[in-house]
């Protein structure tokens, strides 16, 4: 078959005729059911539990049952099971497992936690100037932004919420610990994540851990390290009880207890020299809840691109992120770039504002472009299409005549998003060091052996698609199962918008290498290991240097229309102009657009999610409100042709960057209605009644 090729998405027959089998569809024998005993309280010691007299077929699992009581991600320091203390609420204290679900629910119903309870900490206010209440605190300066010529100055704070995933399958994971070998079943993102926090807490040896992904039904960063605290408490479990046991949650539960996005606060103060920008100055914050997670990668993404698509020449950049006792706060798609680009871009619709200007024509005399240093002082090596793109969005839109639409109530506003494809600096080569295994069987099936999941943003179609259409092979040769420890290398976790640019470049190498041995008897078995870019240099330490591999852009109007007696919002159309190289199958890129557009949706105006005590109040799809298909503007969307060398027939990053323009082209055009300013997302109509009210 042929890159440019329509075709159906590989896995779409089995999805829609309902074959496919997810965790809770799958049958296992003597199979024990677990529900997780919860911490009640924010913060305090645990100073004893009483139990109800235990019955046959119950068990109880805690902490005393895991040789390692931690959750090995950039760190140990959370618990499997809270033992002395509790964090934050909904901490898991022990999983009650039996057989018969509604005598699990009896038992657990008796169960009291006897507290001592401390003082806890809810917000990032009262976390400044506290070491121990702080996990990262990064800078970096561009220029020298202490010696600015400078008349004037435009300073502005922006503050998001938290966002929950709400992925259609919900989170769940089996454990099966059979003639000594660990397995663990499930719905999941990155399987050797798991098998690395398995080794951790079990000390187990490596080749008694074994990782298998069932069909996953969604995740959107939800489980990405989440399901390793799961994995852990189940590895204990199947231990213990000598059977299979499952872990699924129900939606309420999921809600409340685990990962969301991350809020933020971030301040900019630009400096201005006869109207024109000199100098910025950025504050990024995140609230990190209770432990490290991957809060420490989060706030470098949030930070490392925080002068987006622009070249500013003099720079100063604060990152910090916080220790709270909310919720447990985590990956998310975009990963805290939808939160620093919304305040990017905000401001810099206010500025336009501020000195009188075009949106669109103030940003373009800023424009990045090959050769101009980034925010971190790394040099852009690639060609950048940014006033291209502009004057496609212009003619799209009919920029000029929805502008000046005379409707006091209409808005439109903008956005100009960078997204850098793979993991932050050398982290692809360091840490990471993705492998994949393309073999080539007896009968002339190829089979893609990589640790990448497909969980609905059609990695199978696209990655099966790569190596179909370098070896000249229809795509019903190739087979690509469900990862399994046992089967596949350490591809990298699916996450960072890498698998096709990353993951899907090295099975395009792995293909080229295979074609010429296609009529070999017998298999054949290609091994690619990801080498770094010679012209790519990062300094972690001092964070300069090339931040990513590439950068994918995206340009995004957005229309809206604020009604003047309720202020309800309604965003009516949204136009999207993408950069990401060469997308490798345009239905599928598209369905990414679709998909982003409704998150972002969500995320700008909808998606209303805050804790009171550390508890989240928004526990359900009634309390949660998510885009419907009543809510979804009228999508219009066209890309460039901009190839990446080092990606798949010119492939970059394509998933997460979808998504982060629209808050702020929401927000901005919900501005442009009605005069004021709206700095904190998602933009509500008890918002802007309040700033009426003002």
């Amino acid at each position: 078959m042929k890159i440019r090729d329509r075709m159906c998405r590989v896995d779409s027959v089995e999805k829609i005729n309902g074959r496919i089998r997810y965790i809770e569809d799958v049958k296992f024998e003597n199979l024990h059911f677990a529900r997780t005993l919860r911490s009640s309280i924010a913060k305090g010691e645990i100073l004893g539990i009483d139990y109800p007299d235990l019955p046959d077929g119950i068990w109880v699992v805690d902490a005393s049952d895991t040789p390692v009581n931690e959750v090995l991600m950039i760190k140990g320091d959370m618990p499997v099971f809270a033992d002395k203390t509790v964090n934050y609420i909904g901490e898991p204290i022990a999983l009650i497992i039996g057989k018969d679900k509604q005598q699990v629910i009896e038992f657990m119903n008796g169960i009291v936690v006897n507290y001592h309870e401390h003082e806890a900490v809810f917000h990032m206010d009262e976390c400044r100037g506290h070491e121990d209440r702080t996990y990262s605190s990064y800078e970096y300066q561009k220029g020298d932004i202490g010696n600015l010529n400078y008349d004037d100055t435009f300073e502005r704070v922006y503050s998001t919420g938290y966002q929950e995933q709400l992925y259609m399958e919900k989170q769940g994971l089996v454990g099966e610990y059979s003639d000594n070998i660990l397995t663990i079943y499930g719905s999941m993102q990155c399987p050797y994540y798991i098998k690395n926090a398995l080794i951790h807490s079990t000390e187990l040896p490596t080749d008694n851990i074994r990782v298998i992904q069932n069909t996953t039904g969604g995740a959107f960063g939800g489980k990405e390290e989440y399901p390793s605290l799961m994995a852990c408490q189940l590895a204990a479990a199947a231990m213990k009880v000598k059977a299979p046991v499952e872990l699924i949650f129900d939606r309420r539960e999921d809600i409340l207890y685990t990962t969301k996005r991350h809020p933020s606060q971030t301040r900019i103060k630009t400096y201005l020299k006869e109207r024109k920008i000199v100098g910025m100055e950025f504050i990024y914050e995140l609230d990190g809840g209770p432990y490290w997670g991957l809060t420490d990668v989060v706030l470098q993404r949030g930070i490392l691109t925080l002068t987006g698509c622009y070249n500013i020449e003099n720079v100063k950049v604060e990152g910090k992120a916080y220790k709270t006792n909310n919720i447990f706060t985590g990956a998310f798609r975009g990963f805290g770039s939808p939160q620093s680009m919304f305040a990017l871009e905000q401001h810099m619709n206010q500025l336009a504002r501020y000195l009188n200007k075009d949106p669109i024509e103030f940003r373009r005399q800023y424009f990045v472009k090959k050769g101009d240093l980034s925010a971190t002082s790394g040099i852009f090596n690639e060609t950048i299409m940014l006033h291209e793109m502009a004057d496609k969005l212009e003619k799209m839109s009919d920029y000029e005549e929805i502008k000046n639409k005379k409707d006091y109530y209409h808005g439109v506003g903008v956005a100009f998003i960078p997204h850098g494809g793979g993991f932050t600096g050398d982290g692809e080569a360091s840490h990471i060091k993705s492998v994949v295994n393309l073999k080539k069987d007896d009968d002339g099936y190829i089979h893609v052996l990589v640790s990448s999941v497909e969980m609905g943003q059609g990695a199978k179609t696209v990655l099966s698609k790569i190596v179909a259409s370098v070896l000249d092979i229809d795509i019903d040769k190739v087979v690509y199962d469900n990862p399994d420890t046992f089967k596949v290398p350490d591809s990298g976790p699916t996450v960072a918008s890498r698998t096709t640019m990353v993951v899907g470049g090295l099975l395009y190498k792995a293909a080229q290498k295979l074609k010429s041995r296609m009529k070999e008897k017998g298999e054949v078995m290609i091994t690619e290991t990801f080498k770094q870019p010679d012209h790519i240099k990062w300094d972690q330490e001092h964070l300069n240097g090339n931040a990513y591999l590439s950068y994918s852009w995206a340009a995004v109007i957005a229309e809206v229309e604020v009604d003047p007696i309720t202020f309800e919002i309604k965003c009516t159309n949204i136009h999207g102009i993408y950069d990401v190289g060469l997308p490798i199958d345009e239905d599928t890129f598209i369905g990414q657009v679709h998909g982003g557009v409704a998150q972002g949706l969500g995320y700008g105006m909808l998606e209303v999610m805050d804790s009171k005590d550390g508890l989240i109040r928004q526990n359900s799809f009634s309390s949660y409100s998510v885009p419907t298909i009543a809510d979804m503007p009228r999508m219009y969307s066209d890309w460039i042709y901009n190839p990446y060398k080092e990606g798949p027939y010119g492939a970059k990053a394509a998933g997460e960057l979808t998504l982060v323009g629209v808050a702020p082209a929401i927000a901005s055009a919900v501005e442009d209605a009605i005069g004021l300013e709206m700095n904190d997302l998602p933009v509500t109509s008890e918002k802007i009644l309040a700033e009426v009210l003002r």
